[in-house]
């Protein structure tokens, strides 16, 4: 995975969430770019799942969300739906289509996917939690024997 070495692991949960995030959506896109397409889309969904964790992350953003008792926050389908409901993002990117593209990229390489679509609804959705735009300068240099 692309973080694997790179992560300060004295970083606390929301910035360590965040960090990940962001080298995984750098990896994910770089995998996308050299036609490993599967492997790029499962790569993005570990960055989806650790922006909703690092949104999740602060108290005072988790503050202005409408969580029901009794959700479970560590579900990444869960938090997709509080965000939905809480306005932070809208149903512009379908999660639900994005499991299923994340589970036949698990079975399958997807060589002829063309996913330039996809990504630029995944990059909305990563901008409008907050996670993009960034600057990948300020990652920790990345490994390409990472895949």
């Amino acid at each position: 995975m692309p973080h694997f070495g790179l992560i300060d692991e004295t970083l606390g949960p929301e910035e360590y969430a965040l960090q990940r995030s962001r080298l995984h959506i750098r990896g994910g896109k770089r995998r996308l770019r050299q036609g490993k397409i599967s492997a790029g889309i499962v790569t993005l969904y570990d960055a989806a799942v650790f922006a909703f964790d690092w949104y999740i992350a602060s108290p005072e953003r988790r503050s202005n969300l409408r969580i029901t008792e009794g959700e479970d926050l560590k579900d990444d389908n869960t938090v997709y739906e509080i965000l939905k409901r809480s306005g932070v993002i809208d149903s512009s990117f379908d999660y639900g289509l994005f499991n299923k593209l994340v589970e036949k990229s698990l079975e399958q390489e997807m060589p002829d996917y063309d996913y330039r679509v996809f990504l630029e609804n995944f990059e909305s959705l990563m901008t409008r939690l907050g996670v993009m735009p960034f600057d990948e300068n300020e990652l920790p240099p990345e490994d390409p024997s990472t895949y």
